[in-house]
């Protein structure tokens, strides 16, 4: 997999959107975070992302080490000999800013829902035929990476072992990009499990996947959620109505 090439996405999000993202997901409790499981689970979304050869930022490290550091601390028995308001839990400053992390991330997705709703106050009354044609639409909404990596991770679980030796040639990212727009092509949606095929292997998924992205960032396709943890689908955006260029960019 020499070829497969570094992809870097314009709207990556940064280590705190993925600690909240893995809280979300584990129903944890944001005042008392299990240091220990949320650092094997960050570590793990890291190891992943190197493996797809996405673009890490020095944070995301930073905030690896970080979680070690504190996992280490809470390891430590405590002072016998401090008075318990003296001995302060190591995860404190974490939660703290996690929690004013997400408060401006909650301030900053009102804001942006304003703009939309302000945007489709100065466009056209829909037509009646435009009504029918929504009746059969699912309510979608855009994902972030995380959301699209732990799709992925899920599927890479469930992939057979190698049984046989894929050589380079069969299996670029270029070749895999062709495969997802044929598959999309002359339709408007496609689930996202449809575009790795039954019984791909875990290379094969890898290469897929990094395909999925790049076709992503050049704007050829994009992907959607019908809500937090559910389905996801691919969209061509060739297939798309003009008026849906003006809602906001997902992934």
């Amino acid at each position: 997999m020499e070829d497969i090439i570094n992809i870097r996405i314009p709207v990556f999000e940064g280590p705190f959107d993925l600690l909240l993202h893995l809280i979300r997901e584990s129903k944890l409790d944001i005042y008392d975070i299990p240091i220990a499981v949320i650092t094997s689970q960050y570590l793990e979304y890291i190891e992943m992302m190197k493996e797809l050869n996405l673009e890490i930022a020095g944070e995301f490290l930073v905030m690896a080490a970080t979680l070690i550091q504190i996992k280490s601390r809470m390891l430590l028995p405590p002072d016998e000999e401090a008075p318990p308001e003296e001995q302060e839990d190591p995860r404190t400053e974490l939660v703290q800013r996690l929690l004013e992390y997400q408060k401006y991330k909650e301030a900053a997705g009102n804001l942006k829902i304003r703009e939309d709703e302000w945007l489709r106050i100065f466009q056209r009354e829909p037509l009646a035929s435009d009504e029918e044609e929504e009746q059969g639409e699912l309510c979608l909404f855009d994902l972030g990476i995380f959301d699209l990596l732990d799709a992925f991770k899920k599927m890479l679980d469930k992939a057979p072992p190698e049984v046989v030796s894929i050589t380079r040639e069969t299996l670029t990212v270029k070749d895999r990009m062709s495969v997802i727009m044929e598959i999309i092509e002359g339709r408007e949606v496609a689930r996202f499990e449809e575009l790795f095929g039954e019984d791909a292997t875990r290379l094969q998924m890898i290469v897929t996947f990094v395909a999925l992205l790049e076709l992503i960032r050049l704007g050829l396709l994009r992907v959607y959620q019908e809500k937090q943890f559910s389905n996801i689908f691919v969209i061509n955006p060739a297939k798309q109505p003009e008026a849906e260029s003006t809602a906001s960019d997902p992934v």
